[in-house]
């Protein structure tokens, strides 16, 4: 090989080296900002009252009622806020008529003291606390997956029904998740019904993505009763998931159901 020769294969290397070099270290451009947030959630886009007042939407994403007498931006009595639930949920129901809905008990009401109670005088507001004061014993301080007594189920029981009663009251108060218009869950799931939780994740076609339960009540809250999404780590969030699961105690997961 002449020195010509010689000189022409080196500089080549060079370059391919120099130029795989380049390849190798260039930055790799950031996703987009729609790629990194996901696909966009639908919005129930309502249409617009010409005498200005309130539309309320149904969590399907297409029905609507325009609510005469009360102008956008008010707040809904309860009453009334049940009338128009119960309205869109008919609406619904004639246009669904082969739709899979339960048979949907009656409204739920914010339970009684005397039905509060629990066995050894626990409520939902005392919880595990009046549990503790009740038993003289220490609680179980051993290792994690050690012996437990029966004191310390009914603490933990009793803690665990304070959870759900505290979810019950949020699905049930309008102010309580956020809302504006005084729509509140149980307007349309009396006591969590059609919730169906064990049957998440599934694709749901008003948000056009595969969602969670908590993406569902995020949907209901920010459309039906106009509030602002909850953060996965809220206590509303949580407590509510806690009281819709318990809700459908027994029933077999299946999820992806529609």
């Amino acid at each position: 090989m002449t020195f010509r020769m010689k000189l022409l294969v080196g500089t080549g290397a060079v370059l391919s080296f120099v130029g795989g070099a380049a390849l190798a270290t260039s930055p790799v451009p950031p996703p987009s900002k729609a790629a990194a947030q996901g696909a966009e959630v639908k919005k129930h886009e309502l249409p617009v009252s010409k005498d200005g007042n309130l539309v309320v939407g149904l969590c399907d994403g297409e029905t609507s009622m325009e609510v005469k007498g009360v102008k956008a931006g008010q707040s809904l009595t309860r009453a009334q806020a049940q009338h128009v639930s119960g309205a869109l949920m008919e609406e619904w129901l004639r246009k669904n008529p082969n739709a899979h809905w339960d048979p949907v008990p009656l409204v739920a009401q914010a339970p009684s003291a005397s039905e509060t109670v629990r066995p050894g005088g626990v409520t939902p507001e005392s919880g595990g606390s009046q549990v503790k004061k009740q038993i003289a014993t220490p609680i179980q301080d051993g290792h994690t997956y050690g012996a437990f007594s029966d004191r310390d189920e009914a603490i933990w029981a009793a803690s665990t029904e304070q959870f759900v009663d505290e979810g019950h009251r949020v699905f049930h108060d309008a102010k309580a998740i956020g809302g504006t218009v005084g729509i509140s869950c149980d307007m349309c799931h009396p006591d969590a019904s059609n919730t169906h939780p064990e049957t998440y994740p599934k694709y749901q076609v008003q948000l056009g993505r595969v969602a969670l339960l908590r993406d569902m009540i995020n949907w209901c809250i920010e459309n039906p009763a106009r509030g602002k999404p909850l953060a996965d780590g809220d206590p509303r969030m949580r407590a509510m998931e806690a009281y819709i699961y318990a809700k459908r105690k027994g029933v077999k997961l299946e999820y992806g159901k529609k």
